[in-house]
């Protein structure tokens, strides 16, 4: 599976997160970026992944959004969603990030229409079942495996899967390949 970087977003805190050209994923998130509330963001939730063609499925239904309103860091093209699955690698500029979570949306999303959270979530959705027609479409959390560097239009490529126990290194802050 492959995409591509539509866009690399940031913001001082809340949404939307505006585009930049270029940036850095580090452990902590994207440098310069930040989160209105502390339970965001975090080593587990350091980026945040929304596809473009989640966006514009949204989008149809009649919520009034663009890339980087949902508060996402990466904004892909080309990678189907419901083909994501928690725990997969995925190569992003020089960068490395690995799938931990599905994104639990919350009220502030309620400024771009009533039931937008529904709309992008479901109870199979939160009990981690990918066969939901709405699978990914809140988005995923990631950890930065590897830093790098990252610019839009930069490939997104699916790596093999990690080994068991990779978790490890989101307790140690360390990765041993």
């Amino acid at each position: 599976m492959t995409g591509t970087v539509l866009q690399l977003n940031v913001s001082r805190g809340g949404i939307p997160k505006r585009a930049i050209p270029s940036g850095e994923l580090m452990a902590a998130g994207v440098a310069g970026d930040a989160w209105r509330y502390p339970f965001h963001g975090g080593v587990r939730k350091a980026i945040l992944l929304i596809t473009i063609e989640g966006i514009d499925e949204l989008v149809s239904r009649g919520f009034p959004i663009f890339a980087g309103a949902l508060g996402e860091n990466l904004t892909t093209r080309g990678l189907d969603r419901r083909a994501l699955r928690l725990r997969q690698r995925l190569a992003v500029g020089s960068a490395v990030i690995e799938l931990t979570t599905i994104r639990t949306p919350c009220a502030t999303l309620d400024v771009y229409g009533t039931g937008i959270q529904a709309a992008m979530y479901d109870a199979q959705v939160q009990k981690g079942n990918p066969d939901s027609p709405l699978w990914g479409l809140s988005g995923f959390y990631a950890w930065v495996v590897q830093p790098g560097i990252v610019r839009a239009g930069d490939a997104i490529v699916l790596l093999a899967s990690p080994r068991p126990g990779s978790e490890a290194g989101l307790k140690t802050g360390l990765y041993i390949t």
